[in-house]
């Protein structure tokens, strides 16, 4: 294989945004074969924009998986579809990324992982924030043992007013809840894959949906509260098999000055690393804490240039998560974000959802 032919599945906001921008960028690797959404005009609109010569549209994804000479789909659906849809395209000889979150819950992100074991084929999940040069860097820092044993972390995903007004993302039963399930599942799988550490034991949430009848200042538009079936923020404390504890904040709509979106801060027995700056935008940076001297030292990163996500410059994150993607079943590699990793994120966030909803603590195997 030279090329691999790629299907997307869902051409709505998060194909257009970043799947559809990154590989066409990769067309010395990708043909872009096919498309399908159930509103047939944005199939045919994301054909005319980006695909190849003799691609074709569908409305239905079980048409479009019969077609042997197909590789690889991207699922950009609503999150109620992500395990059915891939699954069945595991079980038609394709190779998938899934956007994230895996799955509405733990059950069906287990077909998916299952499915994946099954037929041989390769499965991963969208989780483009580990491709930034910040995350690149904290990731190497722990590995190098810079920080020692990290035994406590925070993954920050808090918006002040940042609720998305469009798609079904404020629809419980397409999406399963709100932040949590949208932006927090992105920080908790940085601190997971920080502290490579994949095995949580406890869980303690809770979920609030307190100013869903306060629309004004959202940077989206005011949202319809009739509409607001989620929650506006989220909180869970998870405890490790070894100790080790990350709290997870995640909000669309709370009263802070500041946000934090897909950071994390890190505390280990010989440093400590902090992630600050708008990460979203090439401008994140860390700033490392320790003791040097009989003093306390800090010391800082470069922030990078900038590279405006959404508008798919070619060093962007969802550049380089496509493009190791692609190369892993060229090459017949692991990929980056595997799906094993994402089932626990899912596992915890299902749990923290648990945990708010009886009140109680939620102990996982």
């Amino acid at each position: 294989m030279t090329k691999v032919k790629i299907a997307i599945i869902g051409c709505g906001g998060i194909a257009f945004q970043k799947h559809l921008p990154a590989l066409s960028k990769l067309t010395s690797k990708v043909e872009l074969t096919a498309f399908c959404d159930t509103v047939q005009e944005r199939a045919e609109k994301a054909l005319k924009e980006f695909g190849d010569e003799n691609a074709r549209v569908y409305t239905d994804y079980k048409e479009l998986l019969k077609d042997g000479s197909i590789d690889a789909v991207h699922v950009c659906t609503p999150n109620i579809s992500h395990s059915m849809i891939t699954v069945d395209a595991l079980e038609a000889g394709k190779h998938v990324m899934c956007e994230k979150p895996m799955a509405i819950n733990s059950e069906e992100a287990k077909k998916m992982l299952d499915a994946a074991k099954r037929t041989g084929k390769k499965l991963t999940i969208g989780y483009q924030n580990r491709f930034r040069n910040d995350s690149l860097t904290l990731h190497q820092a722990c590995e190098a043992g810079d920080l020692g044993e990290v035994y406590f972390a925070k993954a920050h995903a808090i918006r002040r007013r940042g609720v998305p007004t469009w798609g079904v993302f404020m629809d419980k039963e397409k999406q399963g809840g709100g932040p949590l399930i949208d932006i927090g599942t992105h920080a908790l799988d940085l601190a997971l894959w920080m502290m490579n550490n994949y095995k949580p034991v406890l869980v303690v949430g809770s979920a609030f949906q307190k100013l869903k009848d306060k629309p004004e200042g959202n940077i989206f538009g005011p949202w319809n509260p009739e509409e607001y079936q989620v929650e506006d923020s989220a909180f869970g404390y998870i405890k490790m098999e070894n100790g080790a504890t990350i709290m997870l904040e995640s909000s669309w709509a709370l009263n802070m000055i500041r946000g934090k979106e897909a950071q994390v801060t890190l505390c280990g027995t010989e440093a400590g690393a902090e992630m600050f700056g708008e990460a979203w935008d090439n401008k994140g940076y860390i700033t490392f804490n320790t003791t040097k001297y009989n003093q306390m030292i800090e010391s800082e990163t470069s922030a990078g240039s900038s590279v405006a996500y959404f508008e798919g410059q070619e060093v962007d994150a969802g550049y380089l998560e496509a493009k190791q993607w692609i190369e892993a079943i060229l090459e017949d590699k692991e990929p980056l974000v595997k799906p094993e990793e994402a089932y626990v994120v899912t596992r915890i966030l299902e749990a923290i959802y648990q945990s708010s909803e009886t009140g109680k603590a939620i102990e996982l195997s």
